[in-house]
């Protein structure tokens, strides 16, 4: 896989997928991201604005990524302290909710990273994969990054889950079934190893048909060109051999 706009580089993955699409068909965008990322909830919506002025079909799917999977679902402090523990000092803090706020505003989002309540985010990406079975993973996805981000809410707590769940149109009773017993835990670990194998290291992480990657939240112009230059492939490898 050739990676764009960035000079970290993934393995050459399987090209049966890409070699064998039409132009017709839609382009594939797989995203690896964690609820807690800001930079995923600005690459999400840089990437949507690519899209929106994108004229061809594209199919979009989501993969589980936990940035710190040993974290307790019930963290003993808040954003703050959650980032000093990380080695960051408050200067450097400050300095960066104050980029991610502007790179927010700029995408229409009002983002407060102050306000997030840092937590384990196993239970949420199960829950994006539920939600994939009824076709709201995109819809999950972002109701969870803006009750992390914007309204600071809770995205651990089983209940909190449920209620955010619901607001996208999830049954609560099945949200709860499924959380309570760990049915997409093995889902979510499957991402996570498929992101090992392509040597992701960090998110948002994007795939595009299976053959370019685009690590971080790159501008959307970043995008745009990569759709296009895939429908570009497509379209050349479609043509009439001599």
């Amino acid at each position: 896989m050739e990676s764009v706009g960035t000079p970290t580089c993934c393995p050459k993955v399987s090209s049966e997928q890409s070699d064998g699409a039409s132009a017709a068909e839609p382009i594939k965008v797989d995203i690896w991201s964690d609820v807690q990322c800001p930079w995923c909830y600005i690459g999400k919506r840089r990437f949507e604005q690519a899209l929106a002025g994108y004229d061809g079909p594209v199919e979009v799917e989501f993969h589980s990524f936990e940035l710190s999977p040993d974290s307790p679902f019930d963290f003993d402090g808040d954003a703050r302290t959650y980032l000093r523990r990380k080695g960051m000092d408050d200067h450097s803090i400050d300095a960066v909710w104050e980029r991610l706020e502007s790179m927010g505003a700029d995408v229409g989002l009002e983002l407060d990273p102050a306000s997030m309540v840092p937590t384990n985010t196993s239970r949420a990406h199960q829950l994006l994969h539920l939600a994939k079975e009824f076709g709201l993973q995109s819809e999950m996805n972002d109701r969870l990054l803006h009750a992390n981000f914007v309204e600071g809410r809770h995205v651990g707590h089983l209940d909190d889950l449920i209620a955010l769940a619901t607001e996208v149109g999830l049954d609560a009773e099945t949200v709860r079934v499924s959380l309570v017993s760990d049915e997409f835990i093995g889902a979510v670990r499957s991402d996570e190893e498929r992101a090992r194998d392509l040597d992701i290291h960090g998110v948002p992480f994007f795939v595009f048909d299976g053959r370019y990657g685009i690590s971080g939240a790159q501008e959307t112009d970043a995008f745009r060109r990569v759709l296009e230059r895939v429908a570009s492939d497509r379209s050349a490898a479609s043509e009439p051999r001599p």
